[in-house]
C-alpha cells in the first residue's frame, strides 16, 4: 500500500545536527532522527512508508530562498519526496517567490507561526494567502499551550476570510491543545494530520479525534525528526480502523490535499 508521511522536516547535512538540536530545545525534548535526507530514507526503508512531504522553516526572511532551493534539490534527488516551500512574514517579494517555487516543482508552503514569531492572521501574511488561494495547499503548524501565534481560533477566522485556501492544520489542529483545535476546527473546511499527538493522547482519544474530524480529512504524519515514523504508523494501525479508512488516512487524503496522484 502507498503510505504518505505528510509531515517531515529535513535540513542540509552540514547544518542538520544544529538544526535538530534547536528544534529539540524549542520543544524541550530529545529528538529521534538526524534530520538529513539520508537518515530519513534509511528509516523509511524499514517502516513501509513510501512517500514523504518534506519542508523546513525560515526563521528569517534572508533564509527563504536558500531553504526553498534546498527543498527543490531534495525532490529532484529523491522522486518520492514531495516538497513544500517556506515563507517568512518579512520576505519582500512574496508573490515572486510563490511563482518561482511553482517553477521549481514545489507543491505548497509551510508556516510555523510559533517559531517564526508571527500570528497566523498577521497582515504581512495576507499576501501569501492571496497568492496561494485556489492554487497551492498550505501546511500550518497550529496550536501551542505556550503561545497565541498559532491558536486554532486564528485559523478558523483565516478559513472564513480565504474560503478557497487548502490547509493542513497539523497536530490535530492544536499541538498540545487538541481540545481547542476541535472546538475551532471540527466543522471547518481543512485537513488535519496526526503528527506529534498520538503518543500523548493515547489510543482511545486518538481514535476519537480522527472520528470527529472524519476519515476524509485526516492524514498520517510523523513530524520526523522529532519522532520515529514507524512508531506512529504502528499506533495508527492499532486503532482498529477498516482497510478503507486506513487507506484514506495513509494516502488518499494526502492525494486530495495535494491534488495529485501519488502512487
Amino acid at each position: 500500500m502507498t503510505v504518505v508521511d505528510a509531515h517531515n522536516h529535513i535540513y542540509p547535512a552540514k547544518i542538520a545536527e544544529r538544526a535538530v538540536d534547536n528544534v529539540g530545545d524549542f520543544y524541550r525534548l530529545k529528538m529521534f532522527g538526524g534530520g538529513t535526507t539520508d537518515d530519513l530514507l534509511s528509516i523509511r526503508e524499514r517502516n513501509g512508508i513510501t512517500h514523504n512531504i518534506i519542508h523546513s522553516v525560515a526563521l528569517s526572511a534572508e533564509r527563504v530562498v536558500s531553504i526553498n532551493n534546498f527543498i527543490a534539490q531534495s525532490i529532484t534527488d529523491e522522486p518520492t519526496f514531495i516538497g513544500f516551500a517556506t515563507m517568512h512574514q518579512d520576505f519582500e517579494d512574496i508573490e515572486g517567490e510563490v511563482e518561482r517555487c511553482i517553477g521549481l516543482g514545489l507543491k505548497g508552503f509551510k508556516l510555523h507561526p510559533d517559531s517564526q514569531l508571527v500570528n497566523l492572521d498577521d497582515p504581512r501574511l495576507m499576501r501569501l494567502y492571496e497568492a496561494t488561494e485556489g492554487r497551492l495547499p498550505l501546511f500550518l503548524h497550529v496550536g501551542d499551550y505556550r503561545y497565541d501565534y498559532s491558536h486554532p481560533k486564528r485559523l478558523k477566522e483565516l478559513l472564513h476570510t480565504f474560503p478557497r485556501l487548502v490547509i493542513n492544520a497539523a497536530h490535530f489542529g492544536g499541538w498540545s491543545v487538541p481540545d481547542l483545535g476541535v472546538e475551532s476546527l471540527a466543522d471547518e473546511n481543512c485537513f488535519v494530520d496526526v503528527s506529534s499527538s498520538m503518543m500523548n493522547l493515547g489510543n482511545s482519544r486518538s481514535r476519537e479525534l480522527i472520528e470527529i474530524y472524519g476519515f476524509d480529512r485526516v492524514m498520517f504524519g510523523s513530524d520526523y525528526p522529532m519522532w520515529n515514523p514507524a512508531d506512529d504508523l504502528d499506533r495508527l494501525k492499532s486503532l482498529g480502523f477498516t482497510q478503507s479508512e486506513l487507506e484514506r488516512i495513509l494516502h488518499r487524503n494526502a492525494e486530495r490535499y495535494l491534488q495529485m496522484d501519488i502512487g
